[in-house]
């Protein structure tokens, strides 16, 4: 891999991204704790092989990512303040021909480019969940990206197997603004019609092919990940799910969404 890649986060995305990497190269990924660190590192060792989990090199500080890497993403809570915080940071400490990118699902690449202090070395690269499986990366600029950025960008993609598609830097770029309205209509209709979760998700898996059901990757996605994308794109979520994320029922990753996990 020509960059030297480092990642500011250790979330399912963070890691998911640091498994991809590293049968490339080296890779520096930040966490904020020592638990989320061991959490960080037994998700890239589930994720792949040993001998590539052990060019991941997971650091407490943010300003050891900045240190030796020429591509660093942030990848942490998908909240502008905390986004902005890191972005901050990593645009001060980093070299100047270092790019910085956000996987950001729904927030302006733009603003978090001015945030960053670089716009013109800023990028966004909407990768999907699970990252290690699904191909697509959303990329994205701000107007002021250079032409080396936005090359260094595809490259990246390219080097890490994924298939770039260049969206508009809109709330929820394509994806998501396509999709959200549709999960957010099935909790309704669930709601209006008195069916159970899994009815619902299996009329979509069996009657349209989808892969999972809208109410099981509303769960895989984080509930509360879906209210704030709904915020943004101007769709507010259904009081149904409003409700679950108030009682801290936040899909899969708290045990309890829709479904009981």
């Amino acid at each position: 891999m020509q960059e030297r890649l480092g990642i500011a986060g250790s979330g399912a995305i963070a890691c998911g991204l640091a498994a991809v990497a590293a049968p490339r190269g080296e890779v520096r990924i930040w966490a904020r704790s020592p638990a989320s660190a061991e959490r960080a590192r037994q998700r890239i060792a589930r994720s792949c092989a040993e001998e590539d989990a052990a060019r991941v090199n997971i650091v407490l500080d943010l300003s050891e990512v900045s240190a030796d890497t020429t591509f660093i993403v942030e990848a942490v809570t998908e909240d502008l303040a905390a986004k902005g915080t890191v972005l901050a940071q990593l645009g001060q400490e980093a070299d100047p021909d270092t790019v910085l990118a956000t996987t950001t699902s729904s927030l302006s690449i733009a603003e978090l480019g001015r945030t960053s202090g670089r716009p013109d070395r800023f990028a966004g690269l909407h990768v999907f969940n699970p990252v290690t499986k699904m191909a697509l990366v959303e990329l994205a600029f701000g107007a002021e990206a250079s032409e080396s950025t936005r090359a260094r960008a595809r490259d990246l993609c390219e080097q890490l197997g994924k298939t770039a598609i260049e969206v508009p830097d809109l709330p929820g770029f394509v994806v998501n603004r396509l999709l959200f309205p549709f999960l957010f209509r099935a909790v309704e209709l669930m709601e209006e019609a008195g069916l159970e979760p899994e009815a619902v998700d299996s009329c979509l898996t069996l009657g349209a092919g989808h892969p999972m059901g809208p109410l099981q990757l509303l769960d895989f996605v984080g509930l509360d990940v879906a209210e704030a994308i709904g915020e943004t794109i101007g769709m507010p979520a259904p009081p149904r799910l409003r409700t679950l994320v108030a009682e801290g029922a936040l899909g899969r990753k708290s045990g309890r969404g829709f479904y009981s996990y």
